[in-house]
């Protein structure tokens, strides 16, 4: 019903708020308020720009965040359409039990506590909250008359030297701030490159399983996905060669495969750069846990490697610090740092000048390496205890993969019976594990639950094996 959802978009000129920031708006509130339901056509972007006497990028713009976040789906020639699958999440919300008492429950701040097993977020309960506010407090008395003007599109300048520095100790990427854009997450960088660099109809190598909001993403930005698969060494970069030699770029999670947590090996890593160097394409490098190794030296992120200078390296505060920041970054090739600084204003008022005072204070002050540390040791204890209580409840029906790195397990399951019915099983008593199916391109694997163990303290984990065992118990042979 498009004229329907047309009339639900409304744009305020007299506002400071970008149009596409309004468009994002309203329509994620009229999807929230029931106004417009899953699976539900939207205008096309043509249509809804002329409708509100609008530029059809701006609309594009706002479709691509929207797509990226999972509230629509781009299906090509069939139009857009509100993501068919909020309706299972509301279902599942609205027929969930009360959670046991390893579920959510009500904090000061009237928020849910995570619920186990919830993919993508760091450990809460850990983080340093006390200092952060302190650091709120100190760079919000700071803050001057000019600073409460529109901030820099491409990053406080001191959160990109920052970035740059712990980049180069950190993870052996070299850069300068200059190369460095702070964007709002993943998906803003992926949206930046995106409106910068992808043309519709670009071959994308992508890794088959792989990130589904970053698919969403590119297919929304018109790119076209080549679907690769991946196995014990990472992202088949000779299959893909074989088969889209001539593709525009590659998009690949080195250091931790997401999701099936494998390394893409040396060997792979330099046939990579070697490809996009003779092919004239980018490799586009999601490092979004490489922070998190428990066993031995982790490899250094692909960008290292980089002699040619062909990888766009993308990170996030998301995982290391807390999701709700909206921050992440974008590690330009010199070549290209022209582009993205001219395309940078026409896609973004920039993010929070405050929240991006309060991370690079975080950083330059000691405050980061310190709460990184803390959290491998945490992690690697919270990983071990419940891949052991999962081994002692469910013995062998479940296969539980124990990768060198990463914030989150894999179990496999007997193939019979679908991953995303046991998840649904899961969610009624309060659990949150996520299929790996929802991860497939084309591939066929076998299934899996994907159970992050970040949130999971070491006296809970017993106790919330049991309760998985209770939830799908019936169905694991």
């Amino acid at each position: 019903m498009p004229d329907r959802a047309r009339a639900l978009i409304s744009l305020d000129r007299t506002s400071t708020v970008p149009l596409f920031r309004q468009i994002c708006e309203r329509t994620r509130g009229a999807i929230v308020a029931g106004q417009l339901h899953p699976g539900e056509r939207l205008p096309s972007a043509r249509g809804l720009a002329a409708q509100l006497g609008a530029a059809r990028g701006t609309v594009e713009a706002a479709y691509a965040i929207l797509a990226g976040e999972g509230w629509i789906v781009a299906r090509g020639a069939a139009g857009t359409i509100v993501a068919p699958q909020l309706a299972q999440a509301a279902s599942a919300t609205q027929s969930a039990p009360a959670p046991s008492r390893h579920g959510a429950s009500a904090n000061r701040g009237g928020q849910p506590e995570p619920r186990p097993f919830r993919m993508g977020l760091p450990a809460l309960d850990a983080f340093p909250r006390k200092q952060w506010a302190r650091l709120v407090a100190r760079e919000a008395r700071a803050l001057s008359e000019p600073g409460l003007g529109y901030p820099d599109p491409a990053g406080d300048v001191r959160l990109r030297e920052a970035i740059a520095a712990y980049l180069a100790i950190s993870r052996g990427v070299p850069c300068v701030p200059d190369q460095v854009c702070v964007t709002a997450g993943y998906q803003g960088a992926l949206s930046l490159i995106g409106r910068t660099l992808i043309t519709p109809g670009d071959p994308i190598w992508f890794e088959d399983p792989g990130y589904h909001l970053a698919s969403q993403a590119l297919r929304a930005a018109g790119a076209k996905l080549v679907p690769v698969p991946v196995d014990d060494d990472g992202m088949r970069v000779d299959w893909a060669i074989t088969q889209a030699p001539r593709a525009r770029f590659a998009v690949v999670t080195p250091a931790h495969q997401s999701p099936l947590g494998v390394a893409l090996s040396l060997p792979r890593r330099l046939a990579l750069l070697a490809w996009a160097e003779a092919n004239s394409a980018w490799v586009i490098e999601d490092d979004y846990d490489g922070e998190f190794h428990y066993a031995g030296r982790p490899l250094p992120a692909l960008k290292s490697l980089d002699h040619a200078d062909v990888v766009l390296y993308a990170g996030s505060f998301s995982k290391v610090l807390f999701p709700g920041l909206r921050l992440g970054y974008l590690v330009a090739p010199t070549r290209l740092v022209q582009r993205f600084s001219e395309a940078a204003p026409l896609f973004s008022a920039g993010c929070g000048r405050l929240e991006q005072a309060v991370v690079a204070r975080f950083m330059v002050e000691g405050h980061f390496a310190r709460h990184l540390k803390r959290m491998r040791g945490l992690y690697g204890t919270r990983r071990a205890a419940l891949a052991e209580a999962l081994g002692e409840v469910f013995g062998n029906r479940l296969q539980i993969s124990l990768w060198s790195g990463g914030m989150h397990l894999l179990a496999r399951h007997s193939p019979d019976i679908p991953d995303t019915k046991l998840v649904r099983l899961a969610e009624r008593r309060g659990l949150a594990p996520a299929a790996l199916s929802a991860h497939m391109l084309v591939a066929e694997c076998a299934p899996g639950l994907l159970l992050s163990f970040t949130n999971i303290p070491e006296c809970r984990a017993q106790g919330i094996a049991q309760d998985l065992l209770q939830a799908i118990g019936n169905y694991v042979k």
